[in-house]
């Protein structure tokens, strides 16, 4: 079976830190590296960063756009410049390429994930390496995936991957930021998410002068692509022949081991791709029939709600102390919940006046947290 890798390459790895322009020695190198992987047998999908980067150098901006209309207008001059360069490069080598920008909405909707992840799968059985993107220049704020790192692994989970790499600007995760604490240990393998905090793991999150992340996403972007299934690496940016070498069994960068995945595609929605608009707090008796029992959620196990949502929405479900440990697809709105929660399902109809569905979230729509 054909193994499917994902790649994010993220802007600090893709320009020069003092003037924001292209490393092109550095992208050419990815670009040989991708390819070479997709000539001996790899699907391989490329996620990079530097479109807003790239804009900023060819406008002459000396310091990253604050604003969402600045960014998103930088991001469109840099888009295309950035395209080409891409394919420029991988035409020489006879690699064909697809552009693909993405925003949260394409992934939250169901029939649009359905229809990303057919778009995907053609494409990789068509030998062509996707391009992706977040579509800064359309994106709504509250429905941004926020970084690359995070797009990266939504990706992942999307097309079900192997592997997941991100390239960043050290060459694996430290227990602190190893520029500014020198004796900071390396972490070469994480089989439990738990164990950074176990290890007392320090993240900031001010990422590079160009860069929106920092090892705070990465990871993040690792808990999401892990839970998946998808064993996630985070390796030195300028050396991209390293995920060669760590393919080939090479003990290179942090690895983070993927947990088991599930089969069902509709709850891989549901996990990853789905942003929650309100949370549901549930007495000890709901939790232990949900993350015990396989249960559904009845409206008598709920507390307390919060945040203002419709019938369908995601929401978190959580135990007493804000804990989520698992999420769903409600069958109610806010203003429904409010009115029967803690009530037995038989007295529903009585309480709203009309008939509803016996659960609140049905275990078919309804995933475990295992974060």
């Amino acid at each position: 079976m054909t193994k499917t890798i994902v790649v994010k390459v993220g802007t600090s790895s893709l320009t020069h830190p003092e003037t924001g322009q292209l490393a092109l020695s550095t992208i050419a190198m990815l670009v040989e590296t991708l390819t070479r992987l997709r000539s001996s047998g790899y699907g391989v999908v490329l996620v990079t960063s530097g479109a807003v980067g790239v804009g900023c150098g060819r406008l002459g901006l000396k310091t990253r756009p604050q604003t969402l209309a600045l960014k998103q207008a930088v991001a469109a001059v840099g888009q295309g410049r950035l395209m080409r360069v891409y394919d420029d490069l991988f035409s020489s080598l006879e690699q064909a390429i697809a552009q693909i920008l993405l925003s949260r909405q394409d992934l939250v909707q169901r029939s649009c994930y359905v229809n990303a992840y057919a778009t995907f799968r053609e494409l990789l059985q068509l030998g062509v390496i996707p391009v992706v993107n977040e579509n800064d220049t359309v994106a709504v704020e509250e429905l941004k995936f926020g970084d690359n790192d995070t797009l990266s692994a939504m990706v992942a989970s999307l097309i079900e991957a192997d592997w997941l790499f991100l390239l960043t600007d050290v060459d694996r995760l430290y227990s602190a930021d190893p520029r500014q604490v020198p004796d900071a240990e390396p972490i070469t393998l994480v089989n439990r998410m738990e164990e950074l905090a176990e290890l007392q793991i320090q993240t900031g999150n001010a990422g590079s002068q160009w860069g929106t992340g920092g090892m705070v996403t990465k990871i993040t972007a690792a808990r999401i692509a892990t839970s998946a299934g998808v064993r996630t690496v985070i390796t030195q940016g300028r050396h991209p022949e390293a995920i060669e070498k760590i393919l080939q069994g090479e003990p290179l960068g942090t690895q983070f081991a993927p947990q088991p995945r599930t089969e069902n595609a509709r709850k891989r929605w549901i996990a990853h791709s789905l942003v929650p608009a309100g949370k549901l707090y549930l007495d000890q008796g709901a939790v232990k029939a949900i993350c015990q029992g396989g249960k559904s959620l009845l409206a008598a196990g709920i507390t307390a709600i919060e945040g203002n949502f419709h019938a369908s929405d995601a929401v978190q479900l959580c135990d007493s102390h804000g804990v989520e440990m698992a999420r769903g697809l409600v069958n109610y709105s806010s203003l429904e919940l409010q009115k029967i929660r803690g009530h037995k399902s038989a007295d529903i109809p009585e309480i709203l006046g009309y008939g509803g569905a016996e659960t609140v979230v049905h275990r078919d729509n309804l995933v475990l947290s295992n974060v």
